[in-house]
């Protein structure tokens, strides 16, 4: 284990900020259009999903601990989601691909600092949670967080894949085999299926 790692509240901050990278790095080298178009059949799009993300990060690392994100209009408003309870699950046609990843970056910043500045046991209340469960420590959020991060990071994984065939987990370290017959594999798998059906 790398000796910065070795602290828990280093390890976590590290496992967020790598789980950004890699979500946001499944948008490089697409179009605008792209980047928007619905992959699934409920609408999910790699840019609405990094929205998400962004969102998501502005409001656990800042109300919840006292802090404001000061973005102006930038984020999706919590009023929002009575009109529309997708409102921050795609791009709207004023914002762009670029404009979005730079927001992310800015709220990642942010959200770093509220990591920085307190101790993993630090208080906050989620204001959106029942109250009942609404106090939370940092330790919990940025867990939180993590695994909301990661779970759409496996969404944008898929998605990128089923547009170009671009796989991997990072761009230099794509954890798969480089040179490999994946439709032979894809076969095989398929012939162990059906001897189940």
């Amino acid at each position: 284990m790398a000796p910065e790692l070795s602290d828990p509240k280093a390890a976590l901050h590290h496992y967020l900020r790598q789980t950004r990278d890699d979500l946001v790095w499944k948008l490089d080298g697409l179009s605008e259009r792209d980047a928007r178009l619905p992959r699934t059949p409920t609408g999910n799009n790699l840019l609405g999903v990094v929205k998400h993300c962004l969102n998501v990060e502005a409001g656990y690392f800042g109300p919840t601990f006292g802090r404001e994100f000061a973005a102006g209009d930038e984020l999706v408003p919590m009023q929002a989601y009575e009109q529309d309870p997708q409102a921050d699950w795609y791009a709207r046609e004023d914002e762009t691909k670029d404009g979005l990843v730079d927001l992310y970056r800015r709220v990642a910043a942010f959200a770093d600092e509220t990591i920085e500045q307190l101790p993993l046991d630090a208080v906050g209340r989620v204001p959106w949670w029942p109250p009942d469960r609404s106090e939370v420590t940092l330790a919990r959020i940025i867990v939180h967080v993590i695994y909301d991060t990661a779970r759409h990071g496996g969404h944008a994984d898929i998605m990128r894949e089923q547009y170009d065939g671009a796989v991997g987990w990072q761009p230099a370290s794509p954890n798969v085999p480089g040179d490999f017959d994946w439709p032979a594999y894809v076969a095989k798998l398929t012939d162990l299926a059906d001897r189940f059906g």
